[in-house]
């Protein structure tokens, strides 16, 4: 279509979320155009096609957009946070630079206030993404093992990640203390799938796959959207998404790759931009019907910030595993998971177990902890630690507070001079609580599993990028930003389909279930084309 040429419905941002919804509503023949600030990304230039794939994690591939620095980044002001952001902003997202953990949330995480008195519940349950959750599992490539106790049915079409010599240790600890333990899902292809190669082992999946084995949706969403005729417009940053005098959004503003000013005319708007991004969007396309941001007459929009605090339990071994080569998640434990007041705080977590790091890194993180000396014992020590570490994640869940938020910065903007957002966050008594009990269970697993110099991450915690709650759906208008089936409750054809709709966290990595979330409200607006904004 022509730039600038009304379309049906135009969504901001190819990711997770973005790909999906646009994917599901191919089907209806309307036509739809997504704007995406960033480009697509070469498989010839990820960094694990090189020898310096650990220095690029730090550079260019960082997950951080103030360390990466691209032109197609915007900064991020998270001095007031101990979790730094992360994301990316290309063809695929955040989906380009993830660990491909693939945990499902679990039928309590929608019920937390009803179980647990805390928080809200969500308007809808597990049971209504089920068949999304499979839709999406056979979409993006699962591998994984069914008949997993520890969470509901579900059927990965690939077999799982093996063990190898690192999972396998892990595996006999947990059986030592009797303790749940399960392969983990991943979208890591173990199999030919779908044109993707099976994994061949490059190294850690964190910045790219240049094998294509790692489900991203730029190779599995998006060509197919794109051969039903959804057009992906790239190096398209929004500014602002504009109304009329009925409070319907009209469109977007935005700058194209040559940084001209350009208006995009639209009957629908849904917004796919993550749980920072699409705060941002939102208050910066105030004007005088909406003068506190686009969808906030409830005030919650930016509220509720939860990023998943993530400390990691760490040691060595004196066997040598499988180090940084492999996917690398292992397994999970759910053992910890549902709320036991016995412990102190509510909710759960759960324990993602995983492989070791590359020569790099591990030179690195030998020399910070003083376990790696110069000299002539340098060589010898660094033996013992190369493809000798043993490492647990701490998957905490993250309960909503409004005082944890996105705003706007007054002073930093990008290069385009739109305001970046500010991030204030504080980790909860609750979750501190819950980390220091996830932290000694992992010690203790680590110690069953042989390993000695035991360290755990406290102050300096993993940042996965998992952004979320920052536009809450709910039936009640004064308590959420979107419905129970993403329209927001201001603006009757905007829709938002990314993290920031989330009313509570989980203790899992997000992506399985904010791509689920999307095809559900891809579904809805489909069975609602008659009467969408009534």
């Amino acid at each position: 279509m022509a730039d600038n040429e009304r379309v049906d419905v135009l969504i901001v941002g190819s990711g997770a979320s973005g790909a999906a919804v646009a994917w599901s509503l191919a089907d209806t023949r309307m036509r739809i155009l997504c704007l995406e600030q960033g480009d697509w990304v070469k498989s010839s230039e990820l960094p694990s096609n090189g020898r310096d794939w650990e220095a690029r994690r730090h550079t260019d591939f960082d997950i951080s957009p103030n360390r990466r620095g691209r032109d197609t980044d915007y900064p991020v002001n998270d001095d007031n946070s101990p979790m730094k952001v992360a994301n990316f902003n290309g063809v695929g997202g955040g989906t380009v630079i993830y660990t491909a953990h693939w945990p499902r949330m679990h039928p309590s995480d929608f019920r937390v206030k009803s179980l647990d008195g805390v928080a809200d519940d969500w308007p809808l349950d597990y049971w209504a993404l089920e068949r999304f959750y499979e839709e999406n599992d056979r979409m993006m490539g699962v591998s994984g093992l069914a008949g997993d106790p520890g969470v509901p049915p579900r059927h990965p079409p690939m077999p799982p990640v093996p063990l190898g010599k690192t999972g396998t240790r892990y595996a006999q600890a947990m059986n030592r203390l009797g303790w749940h333990w399960w392969p983990s899902d991943t979208t890591i292809a173990t199999t030919p799938y779908e044109g993707r190669a099976p994994c061949i082992n490059l190294g850690h999946c964190t910045p790219g796959c240049a094998q294509g084995a790692k489900a991203s949706t730029d190779l599995t969403y998006w060509p197919l959207a794109i051969r039903a005729g959804v057009e992906l417009r790239t190096r398209c940053r929004v500014r602002e998404i504009t109304t009329n005098e009925l409070g319907m959004a009209t469109g977007a503003i935005y700058y194209d790759a040559d940084g001209q000013e350009r208006f995009q005319p639209a009957e629908i708007v849904i917004l796919a931009c993550n749980g920072i991004g699409t705060p941002r969007l939102l208050l910066n396309s105030a004007s005088a019907r909406f003068p506190d941001g686009l969808a906030n007459s409830s005030g919650l929009v930016g509220r509720n910030l939860m990023l998943h605090p993530w400390p990691i339990v760490s040691g060595h071994v004196a066997d040598a595993l499988d180090g940084g080569r492999a996917p690398m998640n292992t397994m999970w434990s759910k053992q910890f998971y549902e709320t036991d007041t016995s412990r102190g705080f509510v909710r759960g977590y759960t324990l993602q177990f995983g492989r070791g790091t590359g020569p790099a890194s591990e030179a690195i993180a030998g020399a910070a902890s003083g376990r790696l000396p110069w000299g002539r014992a340098h060589h010898r020590a660094y033996r013992k630690l190369l493809d000798h570490r043993v490492g647990i994640g701490v998957a905490c869940e993250d309960l909503p507070e409004e005082h944890n938020r996105v705003t706007l910065d007054p002073v930093l903007k990008d290069s385009h001079g739109i305001p970046a957002p500010k991030i204030d966050y504080a980790i909860s008594e609750n979750t501190r609580l819950m980390m220091e009990h996830g932290i000694a269970r992992a010690e203790e697993i680590l110690a069953a599993a042989g390993a000695t110099g035991i360290q755990a991450s406290r102050t300096v915690l993993n940042s996965p990028g998992h952004l979320l709650g920052t536009a809450r759906m709910g039936n009640d208008p004064a308590r959420s930003v979107v419905n129970g089936w993403g329209r927001s409750h201001d603006v009757k054809n905007l829709f938002i389909v990314d993290g920031s709709i989330w009313v509570t966290s989980g203790g899992v990595n997000p992506t399985s279930t904010i791509q689920a979330l999307a095809l559900y409200i891809a579904d809805q607006m489909k069975r609602r084309l008659a009467n969408l904004f009534d």
